[in-house]
């Protein structure tokens, strides 16, 4: 069975061409109830690694992470100051809203019994864009970057340890696209600065 992934299309014409590339990594199905939010991976790695399967800890530990990542991107589209940011924000809503609802549907279908607690242990990196004297595209960038650079990689461990090609199609796509939003929000740093 080949497994086809795309993304909801949206607007990217404002986005270089290795960030519209992202729109055709996932396909998202169905509507189906949201899973309950998580607590805090940190307070899940206090207490011990998690004895639920590693796709279980990944699903969880990315809906987690990627949750942070659309409050940083709806506050962008209020906040920020350059249009740059806000079209890379309402990618990165679209982008990762899609693949939410795509592992919750994993969950549901994979994991229909076990209780949503299992988290990786990772540093999310920020989950906010904190306040301070810099321009708010500046600060959103500082944040998103970090951010960016936790979930690839807790992606490459999925690419290492995950035995589903849905999850490793996940982590492939993940790497790819946040790796072209950092590169090009470094670049906006270097040019904005």
């Amino acid at each position: 069975m080949r497994l086809r992934f795309r993304m909801p299309t949206v607007s990217r014409a404002c986005l270089p061409a290795q960030l519209r590339k992202r729109e055709s990594h996932l396909h998202t199905s169905a509507a189906r109830p949201a899973t309950p939010a998580i607590t805090s991976s940190h307070a899940a790695a206090e207490h011990g690694a998690s004895d639920a399967p590693f796709d279980a800890q990944f699903i969880d530990s990315m809906i987690e992470h990627h949750e942070g990542a659309i409050v940083m991107a709806k506050d962008a589209q209020s906040q920020a100051q350059r249009a740059e940011i806000k079209t890379l924000a309402a990618a990165i809503l679209n982008a990762q809203q899609g693949e939410i609802k795509q592992m919750r549907d994993w969950r549901a279908q994979w994991f229909p019994d076990l209780q949503i607690k299992a988290s990786l242990r990772t540093d999310m990196g920020p989950m906010t864009v904190p306040s301070g004297a810099e321009p708010y595209d500046i600060r959103f960038i500082d944040a998103m970057i970090p951010h960016h650079e936790s979930a690839i990689s807790m992606a490459q461990e999925a690419l290492k340890t995950s035995q589903r090609a849905e999850i490793k199609a996940l982590a492939t796509a993940i790497v790819a696209a946040q790796t072209a939003e950092i590169e090009q929000m470094k670049a906006w740093r270097a040019a904005w600065k």
